[in-house]
């Protein structure tokens, strides 16, 4: 079961998504593939920067979105992400927030996180992770 990263669900709406993650996701079954309402934080961001936000958006909300299941920060996820900003601040090993937060969600509900970014979600201990993209 798999957390989808913001960087690795955009490559759903590029003109030439990257084939070895379209494989990976289509020999995946769809109940096993979610992602991180920071995620759409991120998404929505990034849409509203675009010289046209709108059309970027339904393009999301068309193609991204319903091929997802998309899980909440919650209590259970502060506390952890609580748990994990602590950790890795006093190891001297921070990552962002937005990052404690998705790794958070996927160690709540068991999942590995699926991104370009394996360095720094690495730092998260017994965070599995994996690249589609390489």
């Amino acid at each position: 079961m798999y957390l989808l990263d913001t960087n690795v669900l955009s490559e759903l709406i590029k003109r030439d998504p990257h084939p070895k993650f379209m494989a990976k996701l289509r020999a995946t079954p769809a109940g096993a593939i979610f992602s991180a309402s920071i995620c759409i934080m991120e998404l929505r961001f990034g849409a509203l920067k675009r010289g046209n936000p709108a059309d970027l958006w339904t393009k999301i909300e068309q193609q991204i979105l319903p091929r997802i299941r998309v899980l909440p920060f919650s209590y259970k996820e502060a506390m952890e992400a609580g748990n994990l900003t602590h950790h890795l601040y006093s190891i001297g090993q921070p990552i962002g927030i937005e990052d404690i937060m998705i790794a958070s969600i996927a160690l709540s509900n068991g999942l590995t996180v699926v991104s370009a970014n394996t360095k720094h979600f690495s730092r998260v201990p017994t965070l599995k992770t994996e690249n589609w993209l390489q």
